[in-house]
């Protein structure tokens, strides 16, 4: 599978790159830390060791020191992150299942 093709992939791919050099405190990587669970569980490797502590609120607030109004970029982000959380799972359940998207009856 290809993760570029996922809704969201240019925040959350990088936003990996970061943890993995041990940087916690960007987008990205904050978006990352609030999804961490379920990101694990559909399989992706997270290094959990980098993960901010308090992430949605770090997040907020760096947004609301970037934007006069954080509140709609903070939700934006979200959506953009479940999105690819959602792709993730749904890819992760086939993969699972390891059964073709269509059949054709015969």
């Amino acid at each position: 599978m290809n993760f570029n093709d996922l809704p969201g992939a240019e925040i959350i791919l990088p936003g990996l790159d970061d943890l993995r050099r041990g940087e916690s405190s960007t987008i990205g990587a904050l978006l990352i830390a609030i999804a961490a669970k379920r990101l694990t569980e559909a399989g992706l490797d997270i290094p959990q060791g980098s993960l901010a502590p308090e992430p949605e609120l770090t997040l907020y607030a760096r947004l609301q020191a970037e934007h006069h109004d954080a509140y709609t970029y903070y939700n934006a982000l979200m959506d953009r992150l479940h999105s690819f959380c959602n792709a993730l799972e749904m890819n992760y359940q086939y993969q699972k299942l390891d059964a073709p998207l269509y059949s054709n009856p015969k």
